[in-house]
């Protein structure tokens, strides 16, 4: 699994901006893509010195909401109630994993203009903007939502089912958050692994993937430009591990238009 810091763990500066990232993501967790990047010395606070303003304005977040929304979705056969309650989901867990699929629907756009921005950066743009305000009010969070499950603690049969929905990052296995919070109930993510394997590399979540992706690229630009100029004494920015930085960048420009339709397909079949 890609190195993370995780949220119990974080002092200082690090456990500040996560408080932010909480913040103005509006859901209850960090991503797994700040995390790793606290893993680093310098880089998450490097990153969050430049590309935070447009997080604090809302302009990312609005950005990436929109290129999200109306993406159509293939459909997932429906799920029961009572087939729920005989895979161990009670009534908590129906809403807890509801609140589940909708935050990685909400986040997961957020991450990838976070990713571009960062991009950017690294490719050696510097921004000019004038300023972006920072008084936005960010939508009310999502949850409760359950804990992200250790793979490694796993059971061996449940650990191959979850990793089943993973993907390779920079030689080693990632398993998104959305799979790993949804394994609290292991008979629910067996049945989502099954319905959602034909979908991983058809051609009609396929191109619903890259419309979420390509909608983002649009507006990458216009949220780069509006940062404000780096401070007469920026940070410095990290050198090492940039290659590593770049290849899990990659990875999330796959994983998380993924977590946005898979996330849309999954809490469409819960029931009504």
């Amino acid at each position: 699994m890609l190195a993370e810091l995780r949220e119990a763990d974080a002092h200082g500066e690090i456990a500040a901006i996560y408080a932010e990232i909480r913040r103005l993501w509006a859901v209850p967790y960090v991503s797994s893509l700040q995390r790793h990047l606290a893993t680093l010395p310098g880089w998450l606070e490097w990153t969050w010195a430049m590309v935070g303003p447009a997080f604090v304005s809302g302009r990312a977040q609005a950005a990436a909401w929109r290129a999200a929304e109306g993406v159509a979705v293939p459909r997932l056969p429906p799920v029961s109630r009572d087939a729920l309650r005989t895979w161990g989901v009670d009534a908590d867990g129906e809403a807890a994993i509801r609140a589940t699929c909708a935050s990685f629907v909400r986040v997961s756009p957020v991450n990838l203009v976070f990713a571009g921005l960062l991009r950017c950066l690294l490719q050696g743009e510097r921004p000019q903007g004038k300023g972006l305000g920072s008084g936005w009010t960010p939508p009310t969070p999502l949850g409760p939502l359950p804990r992200l499950v250790d793979v490694a603690a796993l059971a061996p049969a449940e650990r191959a089912v979850l990793v089943s929905l993973g993907t390779m990052a920079g030689g080693q296995p990632f398993v998104p958050g959305l799979y790993r919070m949804l394994a609290s109930w292991p008979a629910y993510l067996a049945h989502a692994a099954t319905v959602l394997q034909p979908h991983l590399h058809d051609a009609a979540t396929g191109a619903a993937r890259h419309r979420v992706l390509a909608a983002v690229d649009v507006e990458i630009p216009a949220v780069f430009a509006a940062l404000p100029s780096p401070p007469a004494r920026p940070p410095t920015p990290p050198t090492a591990q940039f290659t590593g930085v770049l290849a899990a960048l990659d990875t999330y420009r796959k994983t998380s238009p993924e977590m946005v339709v898979f996330g849309r397909m999954l809490g469409e079949a819960l029931p009504t």
